[in-house]
């Protein structure tokens, strides 16, 4: 199956875009965040693709990073989640935001997103919450800090020191719900350094 489209940029929809790629154009689904993102029609370019073999189709979904084309698969393992949620999530939230908001389990975050409802909000939160560590954060992002301005000083800190910043508010997300929130900063970053030792 496709996994990446190197072309020129033919034209750009709501939520699609062509890719001319040697005379045959492809219709490319995409997130809103990503179609912003594009270059003029007429440009070169090459885009992540996931393909989903349906019955009555062939669907491409297009992505400028792998880190956004993993979130896109993870997010539709997740029951009531097909792609055009994915994408709405993806359109709302920059990977980063949405990495920290799964972690932190901040349903009102996730709820942002056009097609998630307080429900799927909870679902996102439970089901990802385990896997949200090893997923992948475009290098350079930032990301609003979770609950907290302790949790958000002990991110940054954990982040200076070279964690990745989902990795880390996760690990700030499992000592507060071991030691309770309301510590201070020195007694959360002991603990969050203690749940991310290997």
């Amino acid at each position: 199956m496709f996994a990446k489209l190197t072309g020129k940029l033919d034209s750009v929809g709501a939520d699609t875009c062509v890719i001319d790629v040697n005379g045959v154009g492809y219709l490319v689904a995409c997130s809103t965040r990503t179609l912003a993102a594009l270059p003029p029609p007429g440009s070169v370019l090459s885009m992540h693709i996931e393909t989903q073999v349906r019955q009555e189709a062939i669907n491409l979904f297009g992505f400028l990073d792998t880190a956004e084309r993993a979130w896109f698969r993870m997010l539709v393992t997740v029951q009531g989640v097909g792609a055009k949620v994915a994408l709405s999530i993806l359109g709302t939230l920059p990977v980063a935001d949405l990495a920290l908001a799964v972690a932190g389990g901040d349903k009102a975050m996730l709820s942002r997103a056009p097609g998630v409802g307080p429900r799927l909000a909870v679902r996102l939160a439970t089901e990802l919450r385990d896997k949200v560590a090893a997923l992948p954060v475009p290098a350079g992002t930032t990301a609003a800090a979770p609950r907290g301005d302790v949790s958000g000083d002990v991110l940054s800190a954990l982040a200076n020191l070279g964690y990745r910043r989902a990795e880390a508010a996760a690990a700030i997300d499992r000592a507060q719900s071991r030691i309770g929130e309301g510590q201070k900063f020195e007694a959360l970053i002991r603990e969050a350094l203690k749940e991310l030792a290997p």
